[in-house]
This record gives C-alpha cells, sequence and structure tokens, in this order.
C-alpha cells in the first residue's frame, strides 16, 4: 500500500491515542452525570465517619488541624488545614454558586418573574420556618446562635436523589429544585454576611470595596479573558480574609462582576464562520500543511477566538468550575468537616440535646413545612401558578428532599460554633441524621406516593 502523507489523513492520532480514548470517553460521559457528585460526596463523607472512628481517628483529626502558612511579601496567611478548605477552596464552591444565582436571575428560571415566584415563596418558606423551629430549642444563650444551620439545602445530594427518579418525575420538578436551591443559597449567604460576621477591620473592608470596584470597571470596560477577574479574586479574597467578612463571600462578589452576555450573538458568529471557512479552503491551495501555512494558522486562531467570544465568559467560567468543585473542593470540605466521632453509648444523648434536636426539626420538619406551606400559599392566593406537569403532592417531595442540609449547613455550624466544639459536635451529627432521614422520606415519598410520571 502507497505511504500516505499526514497532510492528506482526515485525523492523526497517535500510536496509543485510540486505545486511550476508548478508556477516557466513557469516564468523561460518566462525570458529566449529576448523579456522580453525590455519590463521590456520599463516599468522603462515609470515609470521614470511618476514619475518625477508628484507631486513626485522634490522628486524623490532628493532621487536620495542622499550620500552614503561605507567605507573600511581608504579608502571612496563618491557617490550618482544615481553614485553607474552609476558606480558601470553599470560595470556589461560593464563586459557582454566584455564577449560578447570576445565571438564574437574568437568563434562567428566576428571570421569568410569573416562573420564579413559586421557588422563591418555596425558598423564603423553607428558610424561615426551620430558623424559627431551632430557635425553639434554642431561644437563648450559646447555642441559638445556631439558627441559620437548618436554613440551607445541599443541591448536590438534592437533585442527585432526585435523579434516581428520573423517568417517573416530571423534568419540571427539577427546575423547580434547583432554582429553589439556588435562592436558598443565595439566602444562606446573606445570613453569613450579616450574622456570622466576625469584628470589622475598616481598613481591610475599605480595600475589599476598591477591588470591588476594579471588578466593575473591568466588567463595564469590555474585558471578557476570565484571567483579570480571577487575578483581582485572588486579592479581594486575601482583603475579606483580614476584613472581618467571611472570605468565602468574596467568590459571589467576583461571580457577579464576570459579564453574563457573550460578545458575538450566534447569527453574527455563524455569518463569519462561514466567510472564515471560505477564506481557509482558499489557503490551503497555497499549502496543505498548518505548519507551514502562516496564513492559515492565523485563521485558525481567529475562529479558536471566536468559538471564545461567543460564549459568555461567567458560563465557561461555571462549566469549567463544576468540574473542580464538584470532584475535589466539595469532596475535600466532607472529608475535613464530616469526621465527627460517634459515641454510641450517649447517642441517645447525643439526639436529644437541644442543639441536635433543633437542627433536626429544622431540616426535617420545618424545611418540610416551609416549602410546601409557602408554595399552597402562593398558589391559592394568586401569586404564582403551579408549574405544567406538577401537583402539591410533588412540592411535598421536594420539602422533604429540602432538608438535605449537608454542605451549606456544615459551613454555617462551623461559623456558629468555632468556639464551641462540643456545640460544633451536636449540630454536625444533626445534619447528618437529618439529611439521612430526608433524603430517604423524599425518596420513598416521590417513588410510592407520586404516580410516574
Amino acid at each position: 500500500m502507497p505511504h500516505q502523507s499526514h497532510q492528506n489523513k482526515p485525523v492523526n492520532t497517535a500510536p496509543w491515542e485510540q486505545a486511550f480514548d476508548r478508556w477516557l470517553t466513557p469516564l468523561e460521559d460518566f462525570i458529566h452525570q449529576q448523579t456522580t457528585s453525590s455519590i463521590l460526596l456520599m463516599i468522603c463523607t462515609v470515609s470521614a465517619l470511618v476514619i475518625a472512628n477508628s484507631g486513626w481517628g485522634p490522628q486524623y483529626l490532628h493532621f487536620l488541624h495542622l499550620p500552614a502558612t503561605i507567605s507573600v511579601g511581608d504579608k502571612q496567611f496563618d491557617l490550618d488545614l482544615l481553614h485553607w478548605i474552609n476558606e480558601a477552596l470553599m470560595s470556589f464552591f461560593f464563586l459557582l454558586v454566584g455564577l449560578e444565582l447570576k445565571r438564574e436571575l437574568l437568563v434562567g428560571e428566576l428571570a421569568d418573574v410569573r416562573r420564579a415566584i413559586l421557588p422563591i415563596f418555596a425558598a423564603i418558606g423553607g428558610m424561615a420556618v426551620p430558623a424559627a423551629l431551632y430557635w425553639w430549642w434554642n431561644p437563648e444563650g450559646i447555642s441559638a446562635a445556631g439558627w441559620g444551620i437548618p436554613m440551607a439545602t445541599d443541591i448536590a445530594f438534592a437533585v442527585g436523589v432526585l435523579s434516581l427518579l428520573s423517568g417517573r418525575i416530571p423534568q419540571t420538578l427539577a427546575a423547580f429544585l434547583i432554582a429553589l436551591a439556588i435562592v436558598d443559597d443565595l439566602g444562606a449567604v446573606l445570613v453569613i454576611a450579616f450574622f456570622y460576621t466576625e469584628q470589622l477591620n475598616l481598613f481591610a473592608l475599605a480595600l475589599a470595596g476598591l477591588l470591588t470596584g476594579v471588578l466593575v470597571i473591568f466588567n463595564l470596560g469590555g474585558i471578557r479573558r476570565v484571567l483579570p477577574y480571577m487575578l483581582v479574586g485572588i486579592l479581594l479574597w486575601s482583603a475579606m480574609l483580614s476584613s472581618g467578612v467571611h472570605a468565602t463571600l468574596a467568590g459571589v462578589i467576583l461571580a457577579f462582576t464576570i459579564p453574563i452576555r457573550p460578545k458575538y450573538n450566534a447569527r453574527h458568529f455563524i455569518s463569519e464562520v462561514r466567510e472564515l471557512s471560505q477564506q481557509m479552503e482558499d489557503s490551503l491551495q497555497d499549502n496543505p500543511d498548518i505548519l507551514h501555512n502562516d496564513t492559515l494558522r492565523a485563521q485558525v486562531i481567529a475562529l479558536e477566538q471566536g468559538v471564545e467570544l461567543v460564549q459568555a465568559p461567567a458560563q465557561r467560567l461555571e462549566q469549567n468550575l463544576h468540574v473542580l468543585v464538584a470532584y475535589l473542593v466539595i469532596p475535600l470540605f466532607a472529608l475535613a468537616n464530616a469526621a465527627i466521632p460517634v459515641d454510641i453509648a450517649n447517642l441517645g444523648n447525643t439526639i436529644v440535646h437541644p442543639v441536635t434536636t433543633g437542627v433536626m426539626s429544622g431540616l426535617v420538619l420545618g424545611k418540610w413545612l416551609g416549602v410546601t406551606g409557602a408554595s399552597w400559599l402562593a398558589i391559592k392566593t394568586g401569586y404564582a401558578a403551579m408549574p405544567t406537569g406538577l401537583t402539591m403532592r410533588h412540592i411535598h417531595g421536594i420539602g422533604l428532599l429540602a432538608g438535605i442540609g449537608f454542605t451549606m449547613s456544615i459551613f454555617v455550624a462551623d461559623l456558629a460554633f468555632t468556639a464551641e466544639p462540643e456545640l460544633l459536635l451536636m449540630a454536625k451529627s444533626g445534619i447528618l441524621l437529618a439529611s439521612v432521614v430526608s433524603g430517604i422520606c423524599g425518596y420513598c415519598w416521590l417513588r410510592f406516593c407520586c404516580s410516574k410520571h
């Protein structure tokens, strides 16, 4: 057979490339399934619980509190490993939350006022009632500071449970849950900002305001590369860390300044691609080898830049962050924060402790009552309409699933009881127990009490 030059081959492959492709493609497809994130989160949670209750427990907890100092010039960041995860890595989680919230408010489910009213009502009810129930059990004293713990819903776990019911539930139910959880996350962010803030450093806070202004100028000036925003975002995180306001909120501020609109609309981009394709076809006549054809290479680079500019910077960053957050940040957070020593002999005392009872009643009962009650009220008063294909039975199921409060609830608990390790242990125990009960009850309700879609 005559030798075929590489210029004439439609696709060039390395000797082992096809073998690797056969292995990697199914893996990439698997990563994009939402259930993978919740499964990994569950594995990390169980692993942390097992380690904490094994002979390695004390060494593991000691390891999490090892100091790790990073110096930049004269500035030093003295945090232990646990706080590097909770305050630095979790900033990427909050950046993703901010990007999702911005997208939903501008172009998603929350952009249409009529469609947004019901999940907003449901989310408000799902925050107010759990906080009130917790406060009923803990009206005063140090334990009262945990009222914000049962307000949050873990979107990864909740959507993961819902995905197990795909084919049996309407697609609009998942959209309703996601919209509700995003509004819920916004509420949690505001609660952290206004009620779980330490003593303020006004100079650092002013610096954070100045850096926020720089980010706004980037946006108004038409800067669409993500890198400048991220570099200023690092400085913003540093200022927020010193200000007394929780540093992770820098992620939310950064998200709201990154452009959500692309430079090119799709129709213009398609027109440009057609014209550029014809130019590339003409360039091929001179030399089909791109390594030796400078004109063709310049046209390919122009096409690459066009592909980037037809996508919104915020949307590109959100897509890229999903893998980082779902498969690194949140699992590490679970490994670090779910390491809860369980004393079986005193389990009964743990469950009846006011903090544990307040968290469990808030998440299991309060979320269900708040979400379903507020939704029913919004529909009955005519402020909102039931989404197509849904009934109140579906809303009851979402109210139960909303009681899965793992990630954000543990995060708030750590802020509320930083100086109270015993109360923090009770709060985390309540969060884990309530999340398991809510997940099982929500799944069983939607599986057996709702007709198959």
